[in-house]
């Protein structure tokens, strides 16, 4: 299984992004999936992540009522839309795929390359 993340960029303060993650292979629509970011100097940490079917999400409290996550399984492809981004929001941004259909934390078994996202105030 291959993941590749794209839509990362520069954007301003208030501003909007989203990042798609598509995936390899044909059992996309079996998995839940998972957006992670990490900053310069700290460690990663937990986004959003979605079910299999997309009924279910689940946000960091950080992103909370900014971003949504979503699927397109006919087209293997996460989503990830980005509002009212600000600056603590600048980090690379990773997808990743669980183990199973459901979100279990640390169960995620592949990972994508990383895009990079920069906020600027």
């Amino acid at each position: 299984v291959q993941l590749q993340a794209f839509g990362g960029g520069f954007v301003q303060a208030g501003g909007s992004l989203r990042l798609s993650c598509v995936a390899s292979g044909r059992t996309f629509s079996s998995y839940a999936m998972g957006w992670f970011r990490q900053a310069p100097g700290k460690e990663r940490e937990f986004v959003a992540a979605i079910n299999r079917s997309g009924i279910m999400t689940t946000y960091a409290d950080s992103v909370k009522g900014r971003f949504t996550i979503s699927r397109d399984n006919a087209k293997n492809t996460a989503y990830l839309q980005m509002n009212s981004l600000k600056p603590e929001d600048t980090a690379v941004y990773y997808c990743a795929r669980y183990g199973s259909s459901q979100i279990r934390p640390g169960d995620m078994d592949y990972w994508g390359k990383g895009t990079q996202v920069t906020v600027s105030s």
